[in-house]
């Protein structure tokens, strides 16, 4: 691997000593990881069928290392959402947040999911979990990720940070914030971007990084915690920006992290984690846990020891064309959204028949009806709400001329015993895949019981829908998630 002389120079002043063992991990093959999901099994049943040798990762407990070879993302227990295919230092910060159910949590810059699925499988379907992305194309991939894990309670969300604080103000109890960055802590794994730390290095991304954790913090409950992490090594866009937001934020505390194997602390000795290459099986991270005081130290305006005013979100934000970026939307006004009346639903006779095979039927008071599509919504989420969604709670399925369709996202939200009509193969049966690639099966007079909805399934975990009809499964499986 060709280093950029450049950062190799600014990599020698940090690491000191540790500078040759450091570039010598750049030799080696990047760990494999995965991360189990809780919400779809316990991690003493993964470890029993789990078709790899694993390891657990120190730092997570839904964390594993798998050995190098195996394809977890092309086995059918990934498509059944059992685990997400993650780097295994990238498994840090949502498991140092620590989230519980029925918490009000917020993942500013979620996409592509690894933290997010994390958050939503600790939630345990209780509590909101909005996930937000401000790039659209991004959050398909973030809404996508969560539906595979069966998360129930998140609204995905593309949204500028601006918008976001404008519309809950300090209503978060846990918000993540995994920045963008230079990603130097990235080179080993993904070589690619060293090309873009050449064109757009540390310096460039501090402002932004500065904007986003100003708006995160907005939006945190006094007595909240917050943790800001990055895949950087760069002392800017890391304890800078700890630094930074402690001296212009004094309604913020840093919390200390305890140290595991493997792990430092920040360059300048303070509590935050430092995760280096050549100390644990993973790339190189940072993390930093802050709290929000229960009392505001400062009034607005009010001015730092330094004489300096107080910076607010505002005066960080890119200005163009004498506006700033994220302050004017330039929306039209909407109307405020009122719940639809959910009682139409008991005129489809398709949705009842469906409603019907459900162990433990949904609650009516949660659910909406949103341009014929029928939706579970989480605690707490007001539908008066003007964001640009993806989705808002569970999509639980279509109603299209009086007939009800169950979506794929409900499919993998049910549990093993949810659904009164199963049809379950093993891993090794040759259907699973001819399934996942949206053709239709054939059963033996044995398996064929009954007509109507079956939930398809894997070794008992759910992989989608079918339509049963004699021998036959006319398979119902999403279109975008087969197998390729």
């Amino acid at each position: 691997m060709r280093l950029p002389e450049l950062f190799l120079t600014r990599m020698r002043d940090l690491m000191g000593e540790e500078y040759d063992q450091w570039l010598e991990s750049y030799e080696g093959v990047p760990a494999q990881g995965l991360r189990m999901n809780p919400a779809k099994l316990t991690a003493e049943e993964w470890e029993k069928i789990s078709p790899w040798e694993i390891r657990p990762v120190l730092w997570n407990p839904n964390g594993y290392y798998c050995e190098q070879g195996s394809r977890p993302a092309k086995d059918v227990y990934y498509y059944a959402g059992l685990y997400y295919v993650q780097e295994p230092s990238a498994m840090a910060p949502a498991a140092i947040l620590n989230v519980k159910p029925g918490q009000r949590v917020l993942d500013l810059c979620a996409a592509p999911g690894g933290k997010s699925t994390e958050l939503g499988a600790q939630m345990r379907g209780k509590g909101l979990l909005v996930s937000n992305d401000v790039s659209a194309s991004r959050a398909k991939a973030l809404l996508k990720n969560l539906e595979m894990a069966g998360i129930t309670n998140a609204c995905v969300t593309a949204e500028e940070p601006g918008r976001l604080a404008e519309i809950f103000g300090e209503s978060f109890d846990k918000i993540l914030v995994d920045a963008p960055c230079s990603g130097e802590g990235m080179f080993r794994k993904e070589p690619e971007l060293i090309k873009s730390w050449q064109k757009k290095g540390p310096q460039d991304y501090v402002p932004l990084q500065r904007e986003i954790l100003s708006y995160a913090v907005r939006m945190l409950k006094p007595g909240g915690e917050l943790v800001y992490s990055t895949c950087t090594f760069s002392l800017e866009e890391d304890e800078g920006i700890v630094e930074w937001a402690l001296a212009n934020m004094p309604e913020m505390e840093l919390l200390p992290i305890t140290l595991w194997e493997g792990a430092s602390a920040g360059f300048d000795k303070s509590p935050v984690i430092r995760l280096f290459p050549h100390k644990v099986e993973g790339e190189g991270h940072f993390a930093a846990l802050f709290r929000k005081r229960e009392e505001s130290v400062r009034k607005p305006g009010e001015r730092t020891e330094e004489g300096t005013e107080e910076k607010t979100a505002e005066s960080l934000v890119e200005k163009r064309e004498g506006q700033t970026k994220y302050k004017n939307h330039d929306r039209k006004k909407e109307r405020k959204r009122e719940p639809a009346d959910v009682r139409s639903l008991d005129d489809i006779s398709d949705f009842l028949k469906w409603e019907g095979l459900l162990r433990h039927p949904f609650d009516r008071g949660k659910m909406m009806i949103k341009e014929d599509q029928v939706y579970l919504l989480p605690e707490g989420f007001d539908p008066n709400w003007q964001l640009r969604y993806l989705r808002t709670g569970l999509l639980l399925g279509s109603v299209k001329k009086g007939r009800f369709e169950p979506s794929q996202a409900a499919a993998m939200a049910m549990g093993t015993d949810e659904f009164a009509h199963t049809f379950s193969m093993k891993r090794e049966d040759e259907r699973v895949i001819r399934y996942l690639k949206g053709e239709s099966l054939l059963l033996s007079e044995e398996e064929a019981v009954y007509d109507g909805w079956v939930l398809v399934c894997v070794d008992g975990f759910p992989l989608g829908w079918a339509k049963a009809f004699g021998q036959g499964l006319k398979n119902k499986y999403y279109p975008g998630w087969r197998w390729q």
